[in-house]
Order: C-alpha cells, then sequence, then structure tokens
C-alpha cells in the first residue's frame, strides 16, 4: 500500500459518481479539495462521518473547501446513501478502485481478530494546486469537520 503523503500530488483521476457523471481532479483544479476515503455506504461509522461532514459542510465550503467521498460501493448503493442522508456532496463510485489505488488507501485490515483486505478510512486535504497538504490517518468519524479545520 503506497498512500499519498503530505507534499505529494494527487494523480489525476476520474470516476463515475452516484449519478454516472464523471469526476476527476481537473474539476476541482484552484479550489481546495478534501477526498474522505470511506469503507462502505450506510454501515455505522461511515454514516456518522459523512454526517458529520454534511452538518458542518457550510462552515467547510465558507473555508473554501469542496467535498468528496470515496468508497468501492456501487453507484445504486452511493445514491441510496446520499438520498437517505441528504449529502451535499458527491459520492464516487469506485468499483475497480481507480481513485482508492491512486490514493493508496486499499490494503490489509484487521477486524474482531479477522485479517482482510479493505479500504482504509483516511481523509486527504489538497490544496489548490491538486498537492496533498495533509492526511487525517486517525478519522474521528462523529467529529470529522473539526479534525479538518484544526
Amino acid at each position: 500500500m503506497n498512500t499519498l503523503k503530505q507534499g505529494d500530488a494527487v494523480p489525476n483521476f476520474s470516476a463515475k459518481d452516484e449519478q454516472g457523471n464523471t469526476v476527476s481532479l481537473n474539476d476541482y483544479k484552484g479550489k481546495k479539495l478534501i477526498v474522505f476515503f470511506y469503507p462502505r455506504a450506510n454501515t455505522p461509522g461511515c454514516t456518522a462521518e459523512a454526517c458529520n461532514l454534511r452538518d458542518n459542510y457550510e462552515v467547510l465550503k465558507e473555508k473554501g473547501y469542496e467535498l468528496l467521498g470515496v468508497s468501492a460501493d456501487s453507484a445504486r448503493k452511493q445514491s441510496n446513501f446520499k438520498k437517505k442522508y441528504d449529502f451535499p456532496f458527491p459520492l464516487l463510485a469506485d468499483e475497480d478502485k481507480t481513485v482508492i489505488n491512486a490514493f493508496g488507501v486499499w490494503g490489509p485490515k484487521k477486524f474482531m481478530g479477522r485479517e482482510f483486505d479493505g479500504i482504509h478510512r483516511k481523509t486527504f486535504i489538497v490544496n489548490e494546486k491538486g498537492i496533498v497538504e495533509r492526511v487525517i490517518d486517525k478519522v474521528k468519524t462523529k467529529d470529522h469537520a473539526a479534525q479538518i479545520l484544526e
């Protein structure tokens, strides 16, 4: 797992969002971008994290940030997740893991004594030039916006 680090340039990526629209890094040129990766839509931790970002969306926008959520869920699952919780930001349905691999967040995980490969919950703060300014490795799902704004 070769995770992007502070100072790394984000490779240009393209993936479909929950509505089937193509979203790429170029869409965010000149903007600050928060890319948050979560293991699975509609699970307790992922829901808490995305809802916290939704609830603080206006504050994040005022600070100049755009948001992009990414998981390997299907477009249908992402669409249901977005509608159910009324998220104001796109969710990428990265089923082929293009974006997940570009950021290096796929790898071995442990859960309840089991080892398996999956998405690591991480958030990347990307500046206007497409460079990683900060990586949040230990995401506090219920207080994530505050971590970003620190």
